[in-house]
């Protein structure tokens, strides 16, 4: 805690080394500023891709399609015997056969609005949804086998696959964006402090002469920049969040394009950011700071 203290409060003597205005003090403010604020949306768009790609694994989850053989003569009699077998099983919430328009909106896609479904031979369609606890798809195909002959049954599994592995990879690159952001903070304000040094190696020199030690410059610079970033992160910060802000609401479209932003705990994640950006600075102008003060300005 003492430690975090005296970076806040620092030591004027010392700080006047480092220029408070100037090129490299605008620089850092604002790349950690731009960083923050490409952070922020990052993280937005990767938890809020995560949770509509869970969302939709879900519904797929709790639903699934019972395709019935295509035969006119027998039609009436297999979709009985089906809806029957579906709600005597356990598990199952509900099982609604699909109307004739809804099973010609679904063909539409693909055979456009004019397809005459009424003389066509079309597989009946049955939607079944699913409890909370579910029920076994292997016990239920095993007893449409035996009373409905021809009988598909689709729970979504090949289609729920990829759902999660899109969200569990579309976190990743989030992570991995952010992990990135870190790496160019660092290099910018390695850089920046690099020419802070340079600039005032005639005042280290002096300072040295009359027998400041290494440690005490370099936490001067340290200070500063490390402040520096923390404050131009908040500003970024504040600035993604009021941008996610202003997107628009799950009501106006649809899609992928919904509920962009954070929820519940998700929340807390932009503000860990200029905390990060403040420990990334302090380390990248340590390190900056110590190997240049070794060169013997």
């Amino acid at each position: 805690m003492s430690a975090v203290l005296d970076l806040i409060v620092g030591d004027r003597q010392a700080d006047r080394v480092v220029p408070p205005t100037g090129l490299t003090a605008r620089l850092t403010v604002f790349a950690a500023a731009v960083m923050a604020f490409l952070a922020v949306i990052a993280l937005a768009l990767s938890l809020s891709a995560g949770r509509v790609a869970d969302r939709w694994a879900q519904d797929l989850a709790q639903s699934a399609t019972l395709r019935l053989p295509a035969d006119p003569e027998l039609a009436d009699v297999l979709l009985i015997e089906a809806l029957e077998v579906l709600q005597t099983t356990p598990g199952v919430a509900s099982a609604r056969a699909l109307s004739a328009d809804e099973q010609q909106a679904l063909l539409e896609p693909w055979f456009g609005p004019d397809l005459p479904i009424d003389t066509l031979p079309v597989p009946q369609l049955i939607e079944v949804i699913a409890t909370d606890e579910g029920y076994d798809a292997a016990g239920l195909r095993a007893r449409l086998n035996g009373q409905v002959p021809g009988a598909v049954l689709d729970d979504h599994s090949a289609s729920r696959a990829p759902l999660l592995q899109a969200a569990s990879r579309v976190r990743s690159l989030g992570w991995l964006i952010v992990l990135l952001i870190g790496g160019v903070v660092a290099a910018i304000i390695s850089l920046a402090a690099q020419a802070s040094l340079n600039a005032n190696a005639q005042v280290i020199r002096v300072l040295r002469a009359v027998g400041a030690r290494d440690v005490y410059i370099a936490r001067a610079f340290v200070r500063r920049f490390t402040l520096r970033a923390g404050l131009g992160a908040t500003g970024g910060v504040l600035l993604g969040l009021i941008a996610i802000s202003l997107l628009p609401d799950s009501e106006d479209v649809g899609g992928l394009m919904t509920n962009i932003g954070f929820q519940g705990f998700g929340w807390l994640w932009p503000l860990v950011i200029p905390p990060l950006s403040a420990i990334v600075a302090f380390i990248a102008t340590r390190a900056a700071a110590f190997a240049r003060l070794r060169e013997q300005i």
